[in-house]
């Protein structure tokens, strides 16, 4: 197929879009055994957090709990015993680490209230729309599903719907743009049949008063 023959005319290949490295493989199954593991453990949190009617929060805190607990009895003991103490790493931020990622998110938040200032002032209707709909979407889907099974839904989502239009591109475009096509002429026709009509009689009447 050529290029004109793609979705959106596009001329990469899929694993290219999605960055080509490590994430693109392990969404198009290049790396099995990755893919297959991380399904996996998150299907097992997923089951933890349904089953055990534990929060994230919660969860959270008695894991490390736990982990404080066994460091602190393990150093403990090894002083009174005359053992090595337990084998952490030095835990150290530099000045320069938060100096970058300060200065990263200073960035992002800068530019999000930009944009939030331009919807709130009305200077961009078109990102205010936008906008509207994600969050009305978003509203929808958080009132038919939690949290915790909207992440696991869509993990599961990402990791196979890339693969499987990699396999079956082809005949996923194909189907695609022939619907494309079939919408584009139904816009025409209801653009002339309707739209069009509409448009006159308003003139119409404009021109009358």
């Amino acid at each position: 197929m050529g290029s004109s023959d793609r979705l959106f005319n596009r001329q990469r290949a899929v694993h290219e879009i999605l960055g080509g490295g490590l994430v693109a493989d392990v969404m198009l199954w290049r790396r099995k055994n990755l893919t297959l593991g991380i399904l996996v453990v998150t299907l097992a949190a997923w089951v933890v957090f349904e089953r055990s009617g534990y929060t994230l929060l919660s969860l959270v805190s008695s894991v490390l709990l736990l982990l404080f607990s066994i460091l602190f009895f393990w150093a403990k003991s090894a002083e009174i015993l005359n053992r090595p103490a337990p084998p952490l790493p030095h835990l150290h931020l530099s000045e320069e680490m938060v100096s970058e990622v300060a200065a990263l998110m200073r960035d992002h938040i800068n530019a999000l209230l930009s944009v939030s200032q331009d919807i709130a002032m009305g200077k961009d209707p078109r990102m205010f729309f936008k906008l509207a709909a994600y969050l009305c979407l978003i509203s929808v889907v958080g009132g038919l599903t939690d949290f915790l099974t909207l992440g696991y839904t869509s993990l599961v989502i990402v990791l196979t719907l890339p693969a499987i239009y990699e396999r079956y591109e082809d005949h996923i475009d194909r189907y695609l743009l022939e619907m494309y096509r079939k919408l584009q002429q139904f816009y025409v026709r209801l653009d002339v049949e309707y739209v069009s009509q509409i448009r006159n009689w308003v003139l119409e009447k404009k021109k009358l008063s």
